[in-house]
């Protein structure tokens, strides 16, 4: 089983929709079993994933609390770590544990845990550890991939998420704040891998035995690694009918593999085995089918007449699943 996040520092990049399009193709073409985290508690991939009627549903009082919001809950009340809440998305073929916009509350709770968990505190590792739990549950439900939605912060959540995670997807739009927020990232995940280090060689040099789950097991101490990157097509200006210079874009274009191999694969992909091309491809526009394929609730590539696909849309249809196979191919064989 393979854990990844789509993550990105800056928003506006096309990350929920790349990540619910890429689980969907891999469940539902290449029949694989997928689960989707939504801990974005903007919830923006439960809200494409399901129909209005299911998360009307899905958020009743008699369905209260089966979200990934009971997670952090239980651990609050120092129960431990909680069943997982999962429910199906019959149109994108995959399994989704629910966000929940109560999860920002989280943040708080998991600084704190933080701190206490770099000093080898056996309660901060363990909520440190809340999704590496998770991916031990899903490792033994037999999912073949498992996808965690994040907002666009280095905060307390998704620093939670990355020091879980197998891998990273890098979703990048062709303007400067991307190229800026690669430093961020580096920055972050180095400076949490090696915090976490202390924390389990403290744990280790205190009660003279490794830190692990209720199980037995062990944690998984390799870190997360970058895998590859998406780049968005940049649409050119038109004034007066006439297409505007794009050299700017075009030098930006130029920047991210130089960028990428500076901040992400030297200093993060240290001793992982060498990947010959991290783009996994590029996504067009394709403004006119995201928001028939949400008011759907389908994948672009799943959309049909019936959806409101008329025209030149088809051909669009078609032009996307080529695209999100070609990212899904590559990115299948980096992980090889």
């Amino acid at each position: 089983m393979i854990a990844f996040c789509v993550f990105n520092n800056k928003g506006g990049v096309g990350k929920t929709t790349l990540l619910c399009n890429l689980a969907a193709y891999y469940a539902m073409r290449e029949q694989k079993k997928v689960l989707v985290v939504d801990a974005d508690p903007q919830c923006n991939a439960t809200a494409y994933m399901f129909k209005e009627k299911e998360l009307e549903e899905l958020y009743s009082p008699t369905r209260d609390g089966k979200t990934i919001n009971q997670l952090i809950t239980s651990l609050k009340k120092s129960k431990g770590y909680s069943d997982i809440p999962v429910k199906k998305s019959a149109t994108f073929g995959v399994d989704v544990v629910p966000g929940d916009p109560r999860f920002s509350l989280a943040e708080d709770f998991l600084a704190k845990d933080w701190l206490d968990a770099t000093a080898g505190d056996e309660r901060g590792l363990k909520t440190t550890y809340l999704f590496q739990a998770l991916l031990k549950w899903a490792k033994e439900k037999k999912y073949d991939y498992v996808f965690f939605d994040m907002g666009p912060s280095l905060g307390a959540i998704n620093r939670t998420i990355l020091l879980s995670c197998d891998y990273f997807v890098l979703p990048m739009s062709s303007d400067i704040f991307s190229l800026r927020g690669l430093q961020n990232i580096e920055v972050s995940i180095s400076t949490w891998k090696k915090g976490l280090d202390r924390g389990l060689t403290t744990y280790f040099e205190d009660n003279h035995e490794d830190f692990v789950f209720d199980d037995q097991s062990k944690p998984n101490r390799d870190g997360i690694k970058f895998v590859g990157y998406v780049t968005q097509q940049y649409t050119a200006k038109t004034v007066g009918g006439k297409k505007q210079p794009v050299d700017a874009y075009e030098k930006i274009i130029r920047r991210i593999g130089p960028a990428i191999k500076k901040h992400l694969i030297d200093s993060l992909n240290k001793g992982a085995k060498p990947i010959k091309a991290y783009k996994l491809g590029e996504i067009a526009y394709f403004h006119s089918l995201v928001p028939l394929a949400q008011a759907a609730s389908k994948p672009i590539f799943g959309l049909k007449s019936s959806d409101g696909v008329v025209g030149a849309h088809f051909d669009k249809v078609k032009q996307f699943e080529a695209v999100i196979k070609e990212i899904a191919d590559n990115l299948a064989n980096n992980i090889k």
